[in-house]
């Protein structure tokens, strides 16, 4: 018979959480593609688009946010390990049709665990940013779609997003 924890890193044999020890994984290059859309309305991503909101330039600033986070991530998921990344890589591209932004961000690293978590993070605080610098205007914006893409590297190898 399975447990609920059978295949799950984080538990131990008696399904107590634990940091998964990558003491002797060797030191890969890791590279991982996430990304998440915020929607709006058309006025609001005008604003964004002009550089008219009033706390400045939302954009950059979500940019710099999801950086800060990509580096933070092992301070905000309790069992993730503090990784040294070596590159950081956010985009932000606008649908006007849409009234969104697709945030996406590619994390790198060499090392013995994978930078899932730390794209994944960058491209969630990158959208809450947005939603911030924009609130006073729009209250109703939606997050969605916060999905990984890709990842390379490691004992799982490469993996890609079906769709």
């Amino acid at each position: 018979m399975t447990k609920p924890t059978d295949g799950l890193t984080h538990f131990n044999a008696q399904g107590h959480a634990h940091m998964v020890d990558v003491g002797d994984k060797p030191h890969t290059k890791r590279i991982a593609v996430a990304q998440g859309r915020i929607e709006m309305q058309a006025s609001t991503l005008q604003t964004i688009l002009q550089g008219h909101a009033k706390k400045g330039d939302v954009l950059g600033i979500a940019r710099i946010a999801a950086i800060q986070a990509s580096k933070k991530t092992s301070d905000l998921i309790p069992l993730c390990h503090p990784l040294s990344l070596s590159r950081v890589d956010v985009s932000f591209m606008a649908d006007e049709h849409q009234h969104s932004i697709t945030c996406r961000v590619q994390c790198e690293t060499t090392g013995q665990t994978g930078v899932e978590m730390e794209a994944l993070t960058a491209v969630q605080v990158g959208l809450l940013t947005i939603y911030d610098m924009c609130k006073a205007i729009d209250r109703g914006m939606t997050m969605s779609a916060i999905r990984l893409l890709e990842k390379h590297g490691g004992k799982s190898g490469d993996w890609v997003a079906s769709d």
